[in-house]
């Protein structure tokens, strides 16, 4: 793990952009935004790079099965109607989550990742969470806490 800086945020963007022509390319519909530990400085990253394609709910199967010509998929037993995840492995790997907008997921990860923009103490609570050994349960938790509409930063954690 590292932590991120300008310059790497910056190449994290570039590659972002690479994907979006890829799909362009592939005519993959929708909107494709870098999230993750990759997308804003000082945060805790393993070097992956996390995107976000958000679709219109009568594109998400178009998205969806194009997408297959453009990563792999993953995780296909936690797929929903409007939730998808793919992932390329090139160096760094490239995870995509596809969600319909406005969906549950589709909320969680546009508002997880503004406030953590935003608010230098999620992005401490945020590290934190990284450095445990095992941290995805932990993580989901504090994305679900982070997203909640009316979301205070002063709310301890459970």
């Amino acid at each position: 793990m590292f932590v991120t800086d300008a310059a790497s945020v910056s190449r994290a963007h570039a590659i972002a952009a690479t994907v979006r022509e890829r799909l362009a390319a592939h005519a993959v519909p929708g909107e494709l935004t870098l999230t993750g530990g990759s997308s804003l400085p000082g945060l805790l990253t393993k070097g992956d790079i996390d995107l976000h394609l958000r679709v219109r709910a009568g594109q998400f199967e178009s998205a969806v099965e194009r997408l297959r010509a453009v990563a792999g998929a993953v995780h296909p037993e936690i797929w929903t109607r409007t939730f998808a995840t793919f992932e390329r492995t090139d160096e760094p790997a490239v995870g995509i989550a596809v969600t319909v907008l406005g969906c549950e997921h589709d909320l969680r990860f546009t508002r997880g990742w503004a406030r953590l923009a935003e608010d230098p103490d999620a992005r401490d609570e945020y590290n934190a969470l990284k450095r445990a050994e095992e941290y995805e349960d932990a993580k989901s938790q504090f994305f679900d806490r982070i997203s909640r509409p009316g979301w205070d930063a002063a709310e301890p954690a459970p």
